[in-house]
């Protein structure tokens, strides 16, 4: 196993230099399970430009020497009011008041060395300072019987629950994205997941 030399918060300059990077890592890990993804650059780069754009936001980097390994990626969830605003709706809940903890992609190599702890810890501590009192994020959900569903794969969700956080009930985002084997895409329900700050 590599080892991970640093972990730390990316914001401004450091933040944009890093997005390419970010860009790369996502389409590498999310081809895995359980999202299966498909991706592109030109894609990728258009998506990430909500990272550009927001003040809010940060990029954690997991790094092995001057190599980002892994990323973890957060922003307002107000800057995503398009997106998310029909799966809120109904809640009470003020979209201003969550901070959005977007992905987390961390090369297979790097994994089981805390990473996934000091990515939260970071997006969690930034959010704080930055005043906000809650901190969301959203699962992509997959039938049990998928085809491409790994033999033996361990749900996440022990590890979010440890955290502190729980499902949303009812609060489902939909997003499309090509699947590996797709022709073209296709929408995907995602749970949201919050706790409080």
């Amino acid at each position: 196993m590599a080892e991970i030399g640093s972990v730390r918060a990316l914001t401004g300059a450091e933040l944009e230099a890093a997005l390419e990077d970010v860009a790369r890592l996502r389409i590498e890990v999310f081809r895995a399970w359980p999202y299966l993804y498909d991706g592109d650059l030109a894609y990728e780069r258009d998506y990430l430009q909500s990272y550009r754009d927001s003040e809010g936001a940060i990029v954690v980097g997991a790094f092995d020497g001057d190599r980002l390994v892994g990323a973890s990626t957060g922003t307002p969830l107000a800057d995503h009011a398009d997106d998310f605003a029909a799966a809120f709706e109904g809640t009470g809940l003020d979209l201003r008041e969550i901070f959005y903890c977007a992905e987390s992609v961390l090369l297979p190599g790097y994994r089981g060395q805390g990473v996934g702890h000091r990515f939260f810890d970071l997006r969690e501590r930034h959010a704080r300072q930055l005043g906000f009192t809650k901190s969301a994020f959203c699962a992509v959900m997959r039938p049990s019987d998928h085809p491409m569903r790994p033999e033996g794969h361990a749900p996440l969700d022990p590890f979010w629950r440890a955290r502190g956080y729980a499902p949303l009930e009812g609060v489902v985002a939909h997003f499309a994205w090509k699947d590996l084997g797709e022709e073209c895409e296709s929408r995907k329900p995602l749970q949201f997941w919050i706790r409080d700050l």
